[in-house]
């Protein structure tokens, strides 16, 4: 848009000269929003519109003296106070060649008052008119472009003022309209900017401007732009803006109105904020209170929040484990997924560590929770493994915290980074493959050497070696002789004594292993010394396996442990453990039955066993377990 000062240098036929104040410099830069032509005959017979166009520059055109006075004078007068009502930029009068000053003192006088300046021209009124054309199709360009401007400012209104992306989106916007450098941000970061340079680039004018000016709370310039986000509110939000290029009114316009949309954007992640972290606040002293045992708290604390989840006696626990920095984002995915049925909080005492509780009521599923997580541990995400407990009383939520801790370590021994339950790990999917395959076919090598004897025995003896040899006969549609003479074969060429708890235990775990978790790729054989049992065993997921699994035993008032340590040391038979320990016949049985009960395990079954004497041994380094030596072995 032209102003009184670019006309005579960009259209000098137009021949536009101040003839007052003789210091016109200020009113260079008022913008024209058109030429209002105004014929002489027309002013004297009617007086001056009783309206004029705001920003306009009024030409008075027809024979004009070489002085203005008398009727024309007191017609200008009036023209010029209608024209400070109206608010209009400039007065000229077309006067002929040679007329430099055809105004008196008293209307020079009033243009020193209403600050209009009062200009003369040579040009014909034809090029005026061409110019006041010209004006309001620019204009109306203006008026489109702001209008889509303003259009595209809505569009950026998000679906929810929380969005934490809306500032960024808007941000990004503004800078494409109006070809800035965008930064908003307050004392402690930068909440949006764009390009991602523009921080520091704007931080560096603002400082500049600052000191130049020597104003500290609001610089701004042509160039640079700085605007309170929640002036009212006393917030230290502020949107930043700068370009090369001097800022005109109507970007002006659509920045404040940007800072209005970005300070409500803003206002809403500060309500946000504050109500996410009551609401945390709250959540977790609901946990803490249900690991303390304090259930009927926990549910007052809870009742208006989430009324009603924990009204069920039951509950689950799940320990979700993530990156410190990703924690955040893996909390909202995890409340997406359970989707109110559940509490989730940040573990306070373990940066990395999400707490999941989904009260299981009667009749309901209890998989429906687990389901959604192992789908977020599946997804490419935050969530990088997920341990889980049983079900368990809500007063018992601390022994559930303990379980699922422990299954989330076994989780990460997973191929699937996932364990829903400590108590139902299997020992065997623990152990180390390949290691665990190299010590099975070590000790199992001897039967090995004749193929046609390795189908006989690889079929038997898990049957065999499991149940009492009449009841393996059976199951194997075998007479009880056949089973008893292969057995003993295999007895004989591994030096073994079956009817010792722990040469069963031994062969019966490497026969698992061989003909149930062989490898799909079996690795070349070498010389070499095969590992051990007890290497096998010992490993981090083993101890916190044999922990977990003996834990409840060890709370237990009565030794249980020792009852079970001297129990397989006699191989399993209750008169001579009885008679070792000095109890009864009755009170070991009722200690084993206590050991299925705190361990869920079957005693009278070969794995049973084997899971008990493994823990035992790791925990408290007895009873003896059965190893191998060194042979050649499968290599690694």
């Amino acid at each position: 848009m032209p102003t009184l000062g670019s006309v005579p240098t960009d259209q000098p036929e137009l021949e536009l000269t101040f003839a007052w104040p003789r210091n016109s410099a200020p009113h260079h830069a008022k913008k024209l929003s058109g030429v209002t032509i105004l014929p002489l005959e027309a002013l004297l017979e009617s007086g001056p519109p009783r309206t004029l166009p705001a920003g306009a520059m009024v030409m008075v055109t027809g024979q004009m003296p070489f002085r203005i006075r008398g009727r024309i004078a007191v017609a200008m007068e009036g023209l010029l106070q209608q024209m400070a009502l109206d608010e209009c930029t400039g007065l000229v009068v077309c006067v002929a060649q040679g007329v430099h000053q055809p105004f008196p003192q008293s209307i020079r006088d009033m243009s020193d008052q209403i600050d209009i300046p009062l200009l003369i021209t040579h040009a014909p009124v034809a090029p005026w008119a061409d110019l006041h054309a010209s004006i309001q199709k620019r204009r109306l360009v203006a008026a489109e472009r702001r209008a889509a401007q303003f259009n595209a400012l809505v569009q950026q209104m998000p679906a929810q003022l929380a969005d934490p992306k809306a500032m960024q989106r808007i941000a990004d916007w503004l800078a494409r309209a109006l070809d800035v450098q965008v930064l908003v941000s307050e004392p402690e970061r930068v909440l949006a900017a764009s390009p991602p340079t523009a921080a520091e680039h704007l931080v560096q004018a603002i400082v500049r401007q600052s000191v130049e000016s020597g104003i500290s709370e609001n610089p701004s310039s042509p160039h640079t732009q700085l605007i309170s986000l929640a002036p009212s509110a006393g917030a230290d939000t502020f949107l930043a803006v700068a370009r090369r290029t001097p800022f005109e009114e109507s970007d002006l316009r659509l920045l404040r109105h940007a800072a209005k949309l970005l300070g409500l954007v803003d206002q809403a992640r500060r309500e946000y904020r504050v109500a996410a972290e009551a609401s945390h606040a709250v959540r977790t002293a609901a946990v803490e209170l249900l690991l303390d045992g304090e259930v009927d708290k926990a549910r007052r604390v809870m009742a208006n929040l989430a009324p009603g989840l924990l009204e069920p006696d039951t509950a689950r626990l799940f320990v979700v484990e993530t990156e410190p920095a990703r924690r955040a984002v893996a909390v909202r995915y995890c409340e997406t997924a359970t989707a109110g049925h559940a509490l989730v909080i940040a573990d306070p005492r373990e940066t990395s560590r999400i707490l999941i509780i989904q009260p299981v009521r009667p009749g309901e599923s209890e998989e429906s929770v687990a389901v959604e997580l192992v789908r977020l541990v599946a997804a490419p995400g935050p969530v990088s493994s997920l341990g889980g407990s049983g079900v368990y009383s809500m007063s018992l939520l601390a022994e559930a915290l303990h379980e699922a801790g422990t299954a989330q370590r076994f989780a990460l021994y997973q191929p699937d980074y996932v364990a829903l339950s400590a108590q139902d790990t299997d020992l065997v999917g623990l152990l180390s493959q390949h290691e665990a395959q190299r010590w099975a076919r070590h000790l199992l090598g001897p039967l090995m050497q004749d193929d046609a004897q390795w189908e006989q025995l690889r079929e038997t003896l898990p049957t065999a070696l499991a149940y009492p040899y009449t009841v393996a006969a059976r199951r194997l549609a075998l007479h009880r002789n056949t089973v008893t003479r292969r057995v003993a074969r295999a007895a004989e060429l591994l030096g073994m004594d079956f009817t010792v708890i722990g040469d069963r235990i031994a062969v019966g775990l490497a026969l698992e292993l061989v003909t149930h978790r062989e490898l799909s790729e079996l690795p070349a054989v070498r010389l070499g010394e095969a590992p051990t049992l007890r290497t096998l065993l010992d490993a981090p997921q083993i101890h916190a396996w044999a922990d977990t699994l003996l834990r409840p035993a060890r709370d237990d008032r009565r030794d249980l442990l020792t009852t079970a340590t001297a129990w397989l040391t006699f191989d399993a038979h209750l008169e001579p453990t009885a008679r070792a320990l000095g109890f009864s016949e009755v009170t070991v049985r009722s200690h084993i039955r206590a050991l299925e009960v705190h361990t869920s395990r079957d005693l009278s079954s070969l794995s049973g066993m084997r899971d008990l004497q493994f823990a035992l041994r790791i925990i408290t380094g007895e009873p003896n377990i059965t190893d191998g030596g060194r042979v050649l072995c499968a290599a690694a």
